[in-house]
């Protein structure tokens, strides 16, 4: 999978910071709640119209920026 599917950054939404494609959703977010023990599930469950792909491409997206 590459993560360029699935993420964006546009300096029009959320002032130019990655984002899911489609939605205000950051890829920070994501991490953030991930570290903090969240699992995907309950992220699924937290933002419904998000899929499974939507999280490993902020995996995949976090290891390439670091």
């Amino acid at each position: 999978m590459d993560y360029r599917d699935r993420i964006s950054s546009d300096p029009d939404i959320m002032t130019g910071k990655s984002v899911i494609k489609g939605t205000r959703i950051t890829v920070e977010i994501i991490l953030r709640k991930l570290s903090e023990g969240m699992t995907f599930e309950e992220l699924l469950e937290a933002y419904p119209h998000l899929k499974r792909e939507d999280l490993l491409a902020c995996i995949s997206y976090s290891s390439d920026v670091i």
